[in-house]
């Protein structure tokens, strides 16, 4: 019974349109009162969830976005991609699809992505003849390279959720290659819809230009050598190397690019902040709601469901994956890291199943359900960015959806693909 309440009274907030965050602590509450424990417990599990030295980092991950997003560096990477592979068939949405990649493992934030990006990529675009509906899903499905590629807030959360069963430095390291395959797969897709729709292919600009454009490129680069070179040396901690990042950015566009003025700097400040606050705010409130899943025996309760349908390894993952797709769907990632890595974890953990192999599966298919409806934020983000009704952005988004889950199924069934790097490079 008192399960079930804990989940009636989430859904009932959600419906009603609390935010996610006030929707999993209100539940937790009165899970806690209908089993008589102490409601002194619940505050002492939310103070606990953001009582974590290494949550530290993540303000200064999305303080560093923002500035580099308001500061110049996204035009300097779009500007180096175009120049690199603009020429190819369909080469504008290719770009778009290397710009993600780029700028997604500076920023670490798929939001961060699409604002950028394509309010850069997008108009351009459909000045060069593309369709509306084509250069949104390209922008909204390339943005979740942001999430996987190094170095991402999302990671650190995971690192949290696991109770310290992986280390963020490697990571960041499994989050490369299964990163740049999800983005290839994203590439093809983008260049086989291109051949269909009969795009034509820019005007190559030479190699003096591509160079130019690399070295104007390298500064804003650097951020992400230096966020995760200074974790994987060793020299930093995760949160001092985002500290460092962070400054790292502010004296590029500052000093170097110049092309951060005071107003800007004021909106970067106001939106880390805002968005720090949110991210804070759900962790706490999912640690109390973490903790009456495992009062409920939930993680062990599920395990014995799926081993009684099924002992089938191949089975299991599938319907993991089916899971974790549909939620993505309809609740946050931020929330949904912290509630089903407790959950699923001891599950993978029976098939053998590396953690930081589980978190790029996670990570991904919660990526991926940020870009489908009925709630998929980067979805509306990228609709409103191109001013394309959401329901002619979905008519066309399936071989861009299709692209993602090849580059799932290969993560989720090719461990090497996640554990190769962090095993190589920190054995």
């Amino acid at each position: 019974m008192g399960f079930l309440l804990l989940l009636g009274v989430f859904a009932f907030c959600v419906i009603i349109g609390l935010p996610v965050a006030f929707a999993l602590g209100i539940s937790a509450l009165a899970a806690f009162w209908h089993e008589g424990l102490p409601l002194l417990i619940v505050f002492q599990r939310i103070v606990a969830g953001i009582n974590v030295y290494s949550l530290m980092a993540i303000p200064f991950f999305i303080f560093a976005g923002e500035l580099m997003f308001h500061g110049g560096i996204a035009m300097r990477l779009v500007r180096f991609a175009q120049n690199a592979v603009g020429a190819m068939r369909g080469g504008l949405g290719i770009v778009n699809v290397f710009s993600s990649m780029l700028f997604g493992g500076i920023s670490g934030s798929a939001i961060a992505d699409i604002s950028a990006l394509g309010s850069i990529l997008v108009p351009v675009m459909k000045d060069k003849g593309y369709d509306a509906d084509y250069a949104v899903n390209v922008t909204v499905t390339s943005s979740i390279a942001g999430i996987i590629i190094p170095p991402s807030h999302n990671m650190i959360i995971f690192a949290l959720a696991t109770g310290g069963a992986v280390s963020i430095s490697k990571l960041f390291l499994a989050g490369v290659v299964p990163g740049v395959l999800m983005c290839t797969c994203l590439a093809v897709a983008a260049y086989v819809v291109a051949i269909k729709r009969g795009y034509g292919a820019e005007k190559f600009s030479g190699w003096t230009v591509l160079l130019l454009s690399f070295f104007s490129a390298i500064p804003g680069l650097l951020t992400a050598v230096i966020i995760v070179g200074g974790v994987l040396s060793g020299v930093f901690t995760a949160t001092e190397s985002g500290a460092f990042g962070a400054m790292y950015a502010f004296l590029v566009t500052v000093l170097v690019y110049r092309s951060i003025t005071w107003q800007k700097f004021k909106v970067a400040v106001v939106s880390a902040v805002r968005t720090t606050s949110m991210v804070m705010i759900l962790i706490a409130c999912a640690g109390a709601f973490a903790y009456m899943l495992t009062f409920f025996r939930v993680p062990s309760l599920t395990i014995n469901f799926l081993t009684g349908v099924t002992d089938n390894p191949i089975l299991i993952l599938l319907m993991i994956n089916a899971v974790l797709l549909l939620l993505g769907m309809i609740m946050d990632m931020a929330a949904l890291i912290l509630i089903c890595t407790p959950i699923f974890l001891p599950i993978m953990n029976q098939l053998g199943i590396d953690p930081l192999q589980f978190g790029m599966i996670l990570l991904v298919n919660l990526g991926l359900g940020l870009c489908t409806p009925p709630v998929g934020s980067c979805l509306f983000v990228g609709c409103a960015v191109g001013k394309l009704p959401i329901e002619e952005a979905v008519k066309t988004i399936w071989p861009f959806y299709l692209a993602i889950f090849v580059a799932l199924m290969l993560i989720t069934f090719v461990p090497a693909i996640s554990l190769t790097l962090p095993y190589l490079v920190d054995p």
